[in-house]
């Protein structure tokens, strides 16, 4: 509540309103292994994307799973990746690191969508001649746009002495594009491994992976239980971990559920492994073993 002192050194007239709009834009990378993400109501597959050997064609489709029509701008946008896997947003590439914007042509960009309608945006590499080699990425970001109100549906009714602030949500999600050009190589370990009590039903496993080489890393952790009889028991997974380039550092956590888990954390060992995407043959990057006690 403004007193009359504070609204006469504003100089707010008694009959006059101001409407501030703050727009609080959401965003949401994508990093577990579903076929699709959601944001809001939108849902897109595939959630990343990678041009790579001969592929220079991509498609992204997006469906509406709203009851209201929506409309969507397409940019690309860069981010970084610090050592816990979140992402800032830069301007200029850290050593090391390459952005693809230059080397990639998408249409259309703005997507109108009624309800249960889709769309696909096709992403095509351009300009591959001028590459050097290495791994090139940005993001490509769906930035929802908010439905303006016409002129006058304001409530006239309304205390025209108040000033009063109206939070717009901007939804957003944004997609990894990766373009790899030449030969490269990585390498990945796991380190530091720690099982640590978290609550009386719960457990933190800390581990940290470890990067080398000119590509980044995506995969699924698989956590295992050998008994000192040698029985194996499945603990945990956890989808779509990434370390993108020029990163060689990632640290990370798993909680693992201990309530309904047959098996007994306080001896023999956990197995940790990092396996590729495969529905078929997954290749596992590496794996490290942690002895309980």
């Amino acid at each position: 509540m403004y007193n009359t002192g504070f609204r006469e050194k504003l100089n707010v007239a008694r009959y006059s309103k101001f409407l501030f709009s703050l727009a609080a834009i959401a965003l949401f990378t994508i990093f577990d292994s579903l076929p699709a993400t959601a944001q809001g109501n939108l849902l897109i597959t595939p959630r990343r994307v990678v041009f790579e050997g001969s592929k220079r064609v991509a498609e992204l489709n997006l469906a509406n799973t709203g009851k209201d029509t929506a409309k969507y701008n397409v940019s690309i946008i860069q981010y970084r990746m610090t050592e816990n896997g979140a992402f800032e947003e830069i301007t200029e590439p850290d050593p090391g690191q390459l952005f693809a914007d230059k080397f990639i042509r998408f249409y259309p960009r703005t997507v109108t969508l009624a309800p249960n309608e889709s769309q696909s945006v096709k992403m095509q590499v351009v300009n591959s001649d001028k590459m050097t080699p290495g791994e090139y990425r940005s993001h490509v970001y769906f930035r929802a746009v908010p439905k303006q109100s016409a002129l006058g549906e304001a409530n006239n009714q309304a205390d025209t002495a108040a000033v009063s602030v109206q939070l717009i949500p901007i939804f957003g999600i944004t997609i990894p594009v990766i373009i790899r050009s030449g030969q490269l190589d990585m390498n990945v370990s796991i380190t530091d491994l720690k099982l640590s009590p978290a609550t009386d039903s719960t457990k933190i496993l800390d581990l940290t992976f470890l990067r080398s080489g000119s590509m980044s890393v995506y995969g699924d952790i698989k956590i295992v239980h050998i008994s000192p009889s040698g029985k194996q028991t499945p603990v945990s997974t956890v989808n779509g971990i990434a370390v993108y380039t020029p990163n060689t550092k990632r640290v990370f956590k798993v909680e693992i559920n201990t309530k309904n888990l047959p098996v007994d954390l306080n001896s023999g060992t956990l197995r940790i492994s990092l396996l590729s995407q495969s529905e078929t043959r997954p290749e596992k990057y590496c794996e490290a073993d942690l002895k309980l006690q």
